[in-house]
């Protein structure tokens, strides 16, 4: 039998229950230091197929200047030795009661201004089959209400994968939205620097814009699925087992609840 030993009897279950849970100290100060001085040189760069920034946006959208990072474990080796990041590994084998792997990582600068991410669910993208995706959400800036911190609906993670709605592009750089359930309300994910966020990835989230005139909301995302799963959509693949040897599950071409391609391949 499995046993707990990164987190609480108590923490597992309210990840089971509410779908979310926050964790702190799984992260140095030096570390996190490294993730900054990566990203910083990261965003002065083109990156064909994973950063694609206009170095010389200046106006309305501070996203052209800097869009996420997408996939930076596939050219960054910092990057991948932090997604494969032991003590966020163990948090995710007790979560699972089995070996975690790692599908995606993602970095987010959302400078002032930016708009956020309408409310959506992570398995819709990565298609996870049996099981499913849990998110590891690392603040490498303290995130809030002002500076768009995430927002979570709890106890989403008991429904099912819905067909997204079309999100507002005035407020949403992305294009979905699903709206949560009338008696189910939405709330922030309040976060120190270096606490990691874990939701399931059924979980109803997003963000709002970033409000403020000074403060970035940089943030590390890695999306894990369990090693019992035998399928994934194929943008996520290869997936790596904690040594960082790759696993290639089958590619699973199920279109979703929307009947059809099931939109993007990128989670939000």
């Amino acid at each position: 039998m499995h046993l707990l030993r990164a987190i609480t009897e108590d923490q597992k279950r309210r990840f089971e229950e509410e779908g979310f849970i926050i964790i702190k100290g799984l992260f140095a100060t030096e570390q996190l230091d490294e993730i900054e001085r990566t990203f910083e040189e990261i965003s002065h760069q083109t990156i064909p197929g994973y950063f694609m920034p206009d170095l010389t946006a200046a106006g309305a959208d501070p996203l052209r200047r800097y869009p996420r990072v997408m996939h930076p474990h596939r050219f960054n080796e910092t990057a991948k030795s932090y997604m494969l990041h032991k003590p966020v590994l163990d948090v995710l084998r007790d979560l699972y009661g089995e070996e975690p792997l790692a599908a995606q990582s993602m970095f987010y600068y959302k400078p002032p201004g930016s708009r956020g991410q309408a409310l959506h669910q992570d398995n819709f993208y990565l298609k996870v089959e049996p099981g499913n995706c849990i998110a590891a959400w690392t603040a490498v800036d303290p995130a809030d209400e002002q500076n768009g911190g995430l927002l979570v609906v709890p106890k989403t993670n008991r429904f099912d994968i819905v067909c997204p709605d079309k999100a507002d592009e005035n407020e949403s750089f992305t294009t979905h939205y699903v709206k949560p359930p009338r008696d189910h309300t939405v709330v922030p994910a309040v976060m120190d620097k270096g606490d990691v966020l874990f939701f399931n990835g059924n979980l109803i989230h997003g963000s709002y814009r970033n409000k403020t005139k000074d403060r970035f909301r940089r943030a590390f995302i890695c999306h894990y699925a369990n090693a019992s799963a035998a399928s994934i959509s194929s943008y996520y693949r290869p997936l790596f087992r904690a040594d960082g040897t790759e696993v290639m599950l089958e590619a699973n071409p199920d279109g979703g609840p929307c009947g059809v391609d099931g939109g993007s391949a990128y989670p939000h």
